[in-house]
């Protein structure tokens, strides 16, 4: 497809590949899983291109087996996150002014190397380290990664067309997107790959240099992510991987003057604690960071009587229960009719309790471990709260077990009190609460819109148009993602862009040239061909 002066591939997203019985996939995947899960690995530190080790590690364990050690990764420190900042500066003298076909390049061409010789690894790894299903980790470490990698590629060139719309003779007008004057700070989250590789790739796509620090319970991924980089052409010191303990790494690269921007995914506390430190120290920058941040969610799923009544009990399952709930997107509570409850809760409880639990290796469990100790407990709290409180009952599930791995049952509470801790609080767990209501839809959709503060996904489920108009007025500012008559979880690249407002982030939504945007800086350009020579203009002469 041809964009003005320039020829741009118009991606499509990445095919998934179903890992049928049979399928060479499969096969070639097992293998892979057995290799990986047979060897120990050790992770360095990677700065400007070279690898870095302190003795001071950290453990890479899988989450259903937290006894069986994937690998051991060096642990750095804030001298280390000195060197990632003069690392990043002196790669940004070049890298800042290749040109963007060049940057482009690099990670078409890591797009190619993950739809093909990287795909075991980078899926592997998430099975195993994060303990996802082949499906999720498919969709996730493979697909959605892939697509950040072409479609930002698209959108890049998409923005560098994006030019004045005039220029009156004698002049030409002009728009040039530079890089940021400084370093940026990529801090990601453990549940989703694609999301590891894109806040860092998608600022040095537009010619940023980063600090990342991965997750400390997935650098296993992280390390295989920047291997592929590296494989890619990725030049020494555009992405400087730093794991390392959160407050020191984060603290140390917080007080940094050459702090270009934030790009985060995580807790919702440790963002304002980022946002508060920017703002008291916002005198010592050289500019004014760029902050962009997804943290939390308490996303809903509202249904009408019109529902039709499995697509509802589907969207339940799926989108509370995949990847154990540990998605910012993942249906957490439900405002269900009473009579529409009352008749597919049984269905729903049958499909819950037909889901296999176990060891991602085994392609037959669809439920898998949460991710770490420090996730399962708050999860087992809020079970045990419910299990104990007068106004709610746990309808399935309600069993954990952490002897072993970090297992927890599909939950799925129902209460009496459309305020109850379960339907107000973000638990990031595979537990749904539901709110069967006999007020009417009006006041379900005010419920609905209050309860929590955050902003992030929801779904209204309703046959009838009106209704679907009302609850998506309604609803306006409670979701930045709204799905309708669809679960509230599975944003697509380049299909909708994702991300949430109020207390869920500022919304600039990754999988778009908006996220992009945030990440160069324009200089307005206007060269004169004729420039005048005289001061003077004509209202000055006399009549």
């Amino acid at each position: 497809m041809s964009h003005g002066f320039f020829t741009v591939p118009v991606p499509d997203n990445e095919p998934i590949l179903n890992y049928g019985p049979g399928s060479p996939e499969k096969a070639s995947l097992k293998g892979r899983l057995d290799e990986m899960a047979g060897e120990q690995i050790e992770i360095p530190i990677i700065i400007g291109g070279k690898e870095i080790k302190t003795g001071n590690f950290g453990n890479c364990v899988m989450p259903h087996d937290h006894g069986h050690l994937l690998g051991r990764y060096h642990k750095a420190d804030a001298s280390h996150v000195q060197q990632a900042v003069e690392a990043a500066a002196e790669a940004w003298k070049h890298w800042s002014e290749t040109p963007w076909e060049s940057r482009a390049a690099v990670f078409l061409k890591a797009a190619e190397l993950l739809a093909g010789p990287h795909r075991n690894n980078l899926n592997g790894a998430t099975m195993l380290c994060q303990s996802k299903n082949v499906f999720q980790a498919e969709i996730d470490a493979a697909c959605e990664l892939i697509d950040f990698f072409r479609f930002n590629a698209f959108f890049m060139a998409q923005l560098m067309e994006e030019q004045p719309m005039y220029s009156p003779n004698p002049t030409w007008n002009r728009s040039e997107y530079r890089a940021l004057e400084g370093f940026i700070l990529a801090i990601t989250p453990f549940n989703f790959t694609s999301i590891a590789g894109n806040l860092g790739s998608a600022p040095a796509i537009m010619g940023n240099t980063v600090i990342w620090k991965p997750a400390a319970s997935t650098v296993y991924t992280g390390y295989y992510i920047m291997k592929l980089l590296q494989e890619a052409g990725l030049p020494p010191g555009v992405i400087n991987f730093v794991p390392g303990p959160p407050k020191e790494i984060g603290d140390t690269a917080l007080h940094q003057p050459g702090l270009a921007g934030i790009h985060f995914t995580g807790s919702t506390g440790i963002f304002q604690y980022m946002w508060r430190t920017v703002g008291e120290n916002i005198a010592n920058y050289n500019g004014y960071p760029r902050i962009v941040g997804e943290t939390g969610g308490k996303d809903f799923i509202v249904a009408h009587e019109s529902a039709h009544a499995d697509a509802l009990r589907t969207a339940i399952v799926r989108g509370a229960f995949e990847y154990q709930g540990q998605k910012c997107s993942a249906a957490s509570r439900a405002y269900i009719p009473k009579a529409l409850w009352n008749k597919i809760k049984d269905d729903v409880c049958n499909d819950v309790n037909s889901m296999k639990m176990g060891d991602p290796r085994d392609f037959t469990n669809f439920i898998n471990a949460i991710i770490d100790e420090k996730a399962f407990d708050p999860i087992a709290r809020y079970i045990d709260y419910a299990r104990d409180a007068d106004d709610a009952t746990i309808i399935c599930g309600g069993e954990y077990d952490k002897s072993k791995g970090y297992f927890i049952q599909p939950t799925i509470i129902e209460t009496t009190n459309p305020k109850f801790k379960t339907m107000c609080e973000e638990i990031f767990g595979p537990v749904m609460t539901v709110y069967p209501y006999e007020e009417t839809f009006e006041e379900v959709l005010e419920l609905t819109d209050t309860t929590s503060p955050y902003a992030l996904t929801g779904a209204v489920f309703a046959e009838d148009r009106y209704v679907i108009d009302q609850a998506s007025k309604a609803l306006r500012h409670a979701a930045g993602n709204f799905y309708i008559n669809d679960k509230p979880t599975g944003a697509v690249v380049g299909q909708q862009p994702f991300g949430g407002a109020r207390a869920s982030g500022t919304n600039d939504k990754a999988g778009s040239a908006m996220n992009l945007l945030r990440w160069t800086s324009v200089r307005s350009i206007k060269e004169n061909f004729v420039p005048v020579t005289d001061y003077r203009y004509p209202f000055l002469q006399e009549p």
